[in-house]
């Protein structure tokens, strides 16, 4: 069998090295358009802000090592410039030499993943506008930051290549500007939860310019300038424009073969394509989503990779099958995490689902042990089955534990209310003995079973302001001073019993604390004496988080988009 793969980084690679495990006599060609087969994509940003610092830690595998341990042909810089389905060949050009010679194949495994999306602006192609794929795309930037020195950057998109380097630059002393044009960076992240993640960066002197259109660029002596719709341009040294990618499937489609959502290469999940005896895998193909079963497009390492693996058992005769992606996700920013896993409210209003969620703000381990970091969880479920959609979760320590465990739960389709049951591995240096998971699992088994109602930090502002409701907080007087929202009155839970008869009981009472959890012990003793309670989620540290956040963006527009910082209170 002669086993011909197009593309090797995550997909193809594994693919390559699995059918050599399962074929010794296999013959295996790799065939790679850059100089690299097999690199590592998500460290990119990383090596132009010299975290890493040896370029050889990029390549995860060289053609020699591969060869010596698998005995697989690895051709780089040889581009696949078209496919006979029929006669079953591939045209291959070596871009080294320009010479152009045709390579059979019995199967054929196509791994092109995906290019940065480059739409028609004025401009796009100028030296100082740059994106970030390949290790030579990495070389050309960390060359370019090393000899100009740049001060200022810009990078147009919001998405994980963006904001990875928008951190590395900072680090390296770089003013960075974030030019987006929805109103919030990292679109699995709902609205309230980018909140959290906007003052992150800003906090660190990250200007976010959310809302804007970059319309194209312009060469301005040594620097560049970026164009905006109906706003004034943004001058810098560099531009970085990371505004999403396209699937690479210009190969496939010359062939003939079927594609998908967005331009993907269709396939079913033997991941075959609709020509026989062809493959494809990675960020170029259609799969389905695990939690909705909607066809999407979902680039990252991990399900590219365990695709590969998928498609080499089939092309040696097996029977292996793609369940689908959920999306797991986790980006480090600055002395932040944020994760997320699943779908997000968004996306299952867009679907129609009848969900609901939970927000709790629970410390990274054991509070009483020293060094426990608060983490905001959100986690999304459907109503009435109770099934798990999706979770997002935003802290300094713990995040990627928890985001796991979730993501597990959620393939192995335990309802959202079994969380609570989840024997989960606790000391005080690791966790408390209610994880953080286990809790979710409480609080969304309390509203299914009527414990408790609750109320969404959007409804807050339809509540009527005519005296007909209750609005109560229930912290510390001491904490209420520092600050509370408008229109509530103090009374601290532990004072409430003794204190009933302050609040009207012919009045609904919506209760905040801090973080939920104090409110929802307040929501069941006013229960228990008949009166009409709900809990606010999140309680005040969420809702200040979200307010500060949007009092930001408008100060932004405000003062013609000069940098916002936030003030020492803001930023404790």
């Amino acid at each position: 069998m002669k086993v011909v793969v197009v593309g090797g980084v995550a997909g193809g690679a594994s693919a390559a090295a699995r059918i050599r495990r399962l074929d010794e006599t296999a013959e295996i060609i790799v065939l790679e358009r850059s100089g690299y087969m097999s690199y590592a994509n998500c460290g990119l940003p990383y090596y132009v802000g010299g975290i890493i610092t040896d370029p050889q830690e990029l390549t995860l595998q060289t053609p020699e090592r591969f060869f010596a341990r698998f005995h697989v042909d690895v051709r780089v810089k040889q581009e696949a410039i078209a496919i006979d389905p029929t006669a079953k060949t591939v045209t291959v050009k070596n871009l080294a030499t320009g010479e152009v010679y045709t390579e059979s194949y019995d199967k054929l495994l196509l791994a092109p993943g995906a290019k940065p999306t480059q739409p028609k602006l004025e401009g796009a192609q100028l030296d100082r506008v740059f994106t970030l794929r390949t290790v030579e795309d990495t070389f050309r930037i960390r060359s370019f930051v090393e000899r100009e020195k740049p001060k200022k950057a810009v990078l147009a998109g919001g998405g994980f290549i963006s904001l990875e380097m928008a951190e590395n630059l900072v680090e390296m002393g770089v003013e960075v500007t974030v030019v987006q044009r929805p109103k919030q960076l990292l679109a699995p992240l709902d609205p309230d939860m980018a909140s959290l993640l906007h003052r992150v960066m800003r906090k660190h002197g990250i200007r976010l310019q959310l809302g804007s259109t970059v319309a194209g660029f312009r060469a301005d002596g040594n620097a560049i300038l970026t164009l905006l719709d109906g706003e004034e341009a943004l001058q810098s040294d560099m531009v970085l424009l990371a505004i999403g990618v396209t699937p690479e499937s210009s190969l496939a489609a010359q062939a003939g073969l079927k594609l998908g959502v967005k331009g993907s290469i269709l396939v079913n999940d033997r991941m075959e394509t609709s020509a026989p005896d062809i493959y494809a895998v990675g960020d170029a193909v259609e799969v389905k989503h695990y939690i909705t079963g909607e066809k999407t497009l979902i680039s990252l390492a991990g399900p590219a990779n365990r695709q590969g693996r998928i498609a080499a058992d089939n092309i040696c005769g097996g029977d292996s099958r793609y369940p689908g992606s959920q999306g797991s996700s986790v980006l480090k920013m600055f002395d932040t995490t944020i994760a997320t896993t699943g779908i997000n409210e968004k996306t299952a209003s867009a679907l129609g689902l009848d969900y609901d969620y939970v927000i709790l703000s629970p410390n990274s381990h054991a509070s009483y042990y020293p060094g426990a970091k608060a983490m905001t969880m959100k986690v999304l479920y459907e109503k009435g089955s109770l099934r798990l959609l999706g979770a997002q979760i935003i802290g300094k320590e713990g995040v990627d534990k928890r985001i796991d465990v979730l993501a597990t739960a959620m393939y192995a389709r335990l309802n959202a209310a079994q969380l609570k049951e989840l024997d989960l591995a606790y000391a005080p240096p690791y966790s408390s003995a209610k994880d953080p998971v286990n809790m979710a699992g409480f609080m969304i088994e309390n509203l299914a079973n009527g414990m408790v109602k609750q109320i969404h930090l959007p409804a807050l502002k339809d509540l009527p302001q005519d005296g007909s409701v209750t609005l109560l907080d229930t912290r510390t007087q001491e904490e209420y001073i520092r600050g509370h929202a408008a229109g509530f009155q103090n009374i601290p839970v532990d004072e409430l019993r003794e204190r009933l008869q302050e609040l009207p009981q012919d009045k609904p009472v919506y209760v905040m604390c801090q973080t939920g959890l104090r409110s929802y012990a307040a929501c069941r003793i006013l229960t228990q004496y008949g009166y009409d309670s709900w809990n606010i989620s999140g309680g005040y540290a969420f809702y200040r988080a979200v307010m500060l956040e949007q009092r930001a963006q408008e100060e932004a527009y405000a003062c013609g988009m000069e940098r916002v910082t936030l003030s020492a209170a803001e930023k404790a």
